[in-house]
């Protein structure tokens, strides 16, 4: 059987890796040291379910609207846990990354950069909304810890007289700030540092060195637009901060 036979080496692979990080987190004493180990496994789990579904569905824009939305959901979901569930959270990260998505799918397929048809549709959106879920993420943790570090500015505002919205103007901008650095630094470097996995993905498919790159061209561009438009909402609409808000875990 070829395919088990690629499976044991993978399998042993993946393992060693998770337990090296595993192992490096436990022996520093950090918090949560199990969450790699987890992530992979449900990680790989998840693809090998959707590695079977969508070699049947790729080329349906009906089950290609589905799985997008199914990531979605997940996605918005998974980013309002990290900062707090609660319902306004919960609208917040819906509103702001479907905005973002929306917004920078409909550029990339209605100006032709690349072509409209289901495959792409599901390629390129899966990585956008993933790459909006992070910064969403990061973008509402980094507001929340900076008004904790600093409510005694944000309350030194407030006496002041100044809005809720003004008294945290600066944390905001610092908030979008931090979030957008990982993926500007991944684009800066990207060629020089890294190969994307868009890029090598589609090299393996066959596809021309010149036209995977121009693939992977927009695909950063989209990460940088939709993750700016997500960014500046969450943190707008998190800005009118009244009270404390509680610690991150």
């Amino acid at each position: 059987m070829p395919i088990l036979s690629e499976l044991g080496p993978t399998l042993i692979g993946v393992l060693l890796l998770a337990a090296l990080a595993t192992a490096v987190l436990a022996a520093y004493g950090v918090p949560h040291r199990w969450a790699p180990l987890l992530a992979i496994l449900r990680g790989a789990l998840q693809l090998a379910v959707i590695s079977v579904i969508l070699s049947g569905v790729i080329t349906s824009p009906v089950w290609v609207g589905l799985a997008l939305a199914v990531m979605f959901c997940v996605a918005a979901g998974t980013a309002t846990h990290r900062i707090g569930w609660s319902l306004d959270h919960a609208l917040m990260m819906a509103a702001a990354m479907a905005l973002g998505i929306t917004v920078t799918l409909g550029i990339v397929f209605v100006s032709g950069a690349i072509e409209f048809s289901p495959r792409y549709v599901l390629a390129i959106g899966g990585i956008i909304i993933g790459n909006s879920m992070s910064i969403a993420t990061l973008t509402g943790r980094r507001f929340t810890e900076g008004v904790n570090d600093h409510w005694d500015e944000v309350e030194g505002w407030l006496a002041l007289g100044a809005t809720p919205r003004v008294s945290t103007l600066e944390l905001t901008r610092n908030a979008i700030y931090g979030a957008l650095i990982p993926s500007v630094d991944q684009t800066k470097t990207t060629g020089l540092v890294t190969l994307p996995g868009a890029f090598v993905g589609a090299i393996f498919g066959g596809v021309s060195p010149l036209e995977a790159g121009r693939f992977q061209v927009v695909v950063l561009a989209g990460i940088m637009a939709a993750g700016a438009i997500t960014a500046v909402i969450v943190a707008a609409w998190l800005a009118p901060v009244r009270q404390r808000p509680a610690r991150l875990t």
